[in-house]
């Protein structure tokens, strides 16, 4: 080798370190934080001489996240379902105290109740149901004998767990406070303003470039539409990381329905473009796109997110007056009208997003329009009632175990089979293999704390040496964990080493002990995994046909009785639906859904726009049982039927001819009764399935 060589070959050596190192000083803090958030909660609570100091170590490994919004938002909701949890226990101990057999299945009903509010929840709400549970069953397994009765010390338990619990909640929230600065904020904003210019360059777009070689823009809508769905975890992470964010939270929720609405309204303005002739598709959308502000139309063009992000409240401003003056366009024919009114919306959702933005980059924000408090949407029990029902059957089968063979163990059992049916039971498809996962990831965990426990403390004194001991483990376990290597298993080995260790202030080296409480978490592991294999969850093209199937009979229902729909409710309603559908669905399913929100919401606003008609003289009492009976055709799966029946009222209105604001009012009736009819006939054979034609 050349002496050249050397130095060449050392230097690419050197520059491959840095930049290996470099790449890994995140994750490496990370398990240095992690490290330091269990010491310190073990120091404290040696200190304070807790009952339960694994507990609280515990605490800490399950709320530290790599991601700072993520570990504070988890950390509050932990301490809510550790509270509840605490409560019920107690609840439950002062009603029951002589009647083993109720007290049990009580405290197993509460197990599938907390599975069923988890899967029902979403992010760290649905942590905060299933920690509810578990709580609750580890309360119970200490209060309990051999063979499970209460022995009435549930309050003074209760007190001390929850005082574990939040003392490691305390502890990983202020190492991760003091040592991470947070970084949600500027990923959302960025994923949001990249998101807002994504809309808006194709809507714009869709009508500069409308007429016979106008492009298909329905990919680009099906991908935008799961990237706004991916929006959700993100907000919740931010929410966590920022007290502002969180006072304001409902500007995000608004966001994340704006986006909904402007993809919505850019499908309808490209579908009628699309069936439009040439030549009427360009003059149309030439009058609409006249009425965009210079300024958007020229943000459209760029994919930057500082662009957005720099002049976000300008750019909300001209896309509100955009909207306000395309509502305002003059127009004669039903399909200009209805480009102009869908173009404004798709604008107005815009400008929701575009709020959304302003608020993470501090500039200022208006007051969301339309939003009231938070309301609980189902988008389908039965994935729920599956989970609840495992729940309910894996503590069931376990507390029946521990009454026959009176294994001391068997309380813990009982409460780690809690743990892992309620944690995993949200994950649906994947929950199996996360349960299995995190059983593998227990195992690694048992074997590093017999091997502390047996080998490597009793030849150390003191707590910096005993620290240091866990430093050698939690340290590359906390580094797996953030560069996301199989987070089931990773989740696991940091998870259970505290209760498996089981560390005191006085150390006690009981092997006898120490394998008992390992083989109640195997038991109990594994009993959840075999929960998980008898009783799957439901597969995930079956639960997207169960949301379509649902969307359909809540549209058709809306038909019948329009009334009992406010359009808050309707958009509520199919938003969360959207927001549940898995990953696996194909981008058709998914259109599919948006086109049952978009009919539903086109509906609605076709009974307004009749009955101020009908206020204003213009409709007639035929036309409105017309407007019924196209209703009861959509209801009964007729959808062609229903858009020929538009088409002969359509005609009807034209005959008339009505001058000044009745024209406008009747341009309104058309420009509707256009876009339902668009809308049935582009998804005829999804709204018409199951009907008896």
């Amino acid at each position: 080798m050349s002496s050249v060589s050397v130095p060449v070959t050392a230097g690419r050596w050197a520059d491959g370190l840095r930049a290996a190192v470099s790449s890994k000083a995140p994750a490496l803090m990370f398990g240095l934080r992690l490290w330091a958030s269990i010491s310190l909660s073990l120091y404290l609570a040696f200190w304070l001489e807790l009952d339960g100091p694994a507990l609280a170590a515990t605490s800490a490994a399950f709320v530290c996240q790599p991601q700072l919004g993520a570990s504070l938002r988890k950390g509050w909701f932990r301490m809510i379902g550790t509270v509840a949890g605490a409560v019920v226990a107690v609840a439950l101990t002062a009603a029951f105290p002589q009647d083993r057999i109720v007290f049990l299945t009580l405290v197993a009903l509460w197990g599938g109740a907390c599975a069923l509010a988890a899967t029902l929840l979403r992010n760290f709400a649905s942590y905060a149901a299933a920690l509810a549970g578990f709580t609750a069953a580890f309360i119970v397994s200490d209060q309990l004998g051999a063979t499970g009765g209460p022995n009435g010390a549930a309050f003074i338990l209760a007190v001390n767990r929850v005082s574990e619990v939040c003392l490691g909640i305390a502890c990983a929230g202020v190492i991760q406070a003091v040592t991470d600065l947070g970084t949600a904020r500027r990923r959302l904003a960025d994923l949001l303003a990249v998101l807002i210019a994504d809309l808006a360059r194709g809507i714009v777009c869709t009508l500069a470039e409308a007429g016979p070689a106008q492009p298909d823009t329905q990919a680009a809508r099906r991908d935008l539409l799961r990237r706004v769905i991916a929006l959700d975890p993100a907000v919740d992470e931010t929410i966590g990381e920022s007290t502002d964010v969180r006072n304001k939270s409902l500007t995000l929720q608004a966001a994340i329905a704006g986006g909904f609405a402007a993809l919505g309204a850019w499908r309808a303005v490209a579908l009628r473009l699309r069936l439009l002739p040439g030549a009427a598709a360009q003059a149309q959308a030439a009058t609409v796109l006249d009425g965009l502000a210079p300024a958007l139309r020229a943000a459209a063009g760029t994919v930057q997110p500082a662009t957005w992000q720099r002049d976000a409240a300008r750019l909300r401003a001209q896309a509100l007056a955009s909207a306000d003056r395309l509502f305002a366009i003059p127009t004669a024919a039903p399909s200009e009208r209805l480009l102009a009114n869908h173009a404004a919306r798709a604008l107005a959702g815009l400008a929701e997003a575009i709020n959304g933005l302003a608020l993470l980059v501090d500039a200022p924000v208006a007051s969301p329009a339309g939003q009231g408090g938070w309301r609980l949407q189902v988008p389908d029990w039965g994935p729920a009632l599956v989970n609840a029902g495992r729940s309910v059957v894996a503590i069931m089968a376990v507390q029946l175990l521990w009454i026959v063979t009176a294994w001391p163990g068997g309380g813990v059992a009982m409460a780690w089979v809690a743990i892992v049916t309620a944690l995993f039971a949200p994950r649906a498809d994947q929950a199996y293999a996360g349960a299995f996962g995190y059983l593998v990831g227990t195992l690694v965990s048992l074997s590093a704390a017999a091997i502390l426990a047996f080998a490597v403390l009793p030849q150390l004194n003191g707590f910096p040496a005993f620290t240091l001991a866990l430093a050698a483990y939690f340290i590359p376990a906390g580094v797996l964990m953030a560069i996301g290597w199989r987070p089931p298993v990773a989740i696991g080995m940091v998870g259970t080493m505290a209760a498996f260790l089981m560390p005191t202030n006085a150390m006690v080296y009981d092997s006898l002990a120490f394998y008992n409480n390992a083989l109640a978490l195997l038991i109990g592991n594994g009993a959840a995994l075999a929960a998980f294999r008898l009783i799957p969850p439901i597969p995930a093209m079956t639960r997207v046909e169960r949301l379509l199937r649902l969307s359909l009979r809540d549209l058709r229902g809306l038909a019948l009785a329009p009334r009992r729909w406010s359009l808050a409710d309707w958009e509520a309603r199919l938003y969360s639906r959207l927001a549940a559908l898995p990953d696996q669905a194909e981008p058709l399913q998914r259109a599919r859904l948006l086109a049952a929100l978009d009919l539903g919401i086109e509906m609605l606003r076709l009974r307004r726009v009749v009955s101020a008609a009908w206020h204003a003289g213009i409709a007639t009492l035929a036309e409105a049982d017309d407007l019924a009976a196209v209703f009861e055709a959509i209801a009964g799966g007729r959808s062609l039927a229903a858009a020929d029946r538009l088409d002969r009222l359509d005609r009807r209105l034209a005959a008339r001819s009505p001058t000044g604001t009745l024209a406008a009012d009747a341009a309104q009736w058309r420009a509707s009764m256009l876009a339902v009819s668009d809308l049935l006939r582009a998804h005829a054979a999804f709204f018409d399935e199951g009907s008896a034609r």
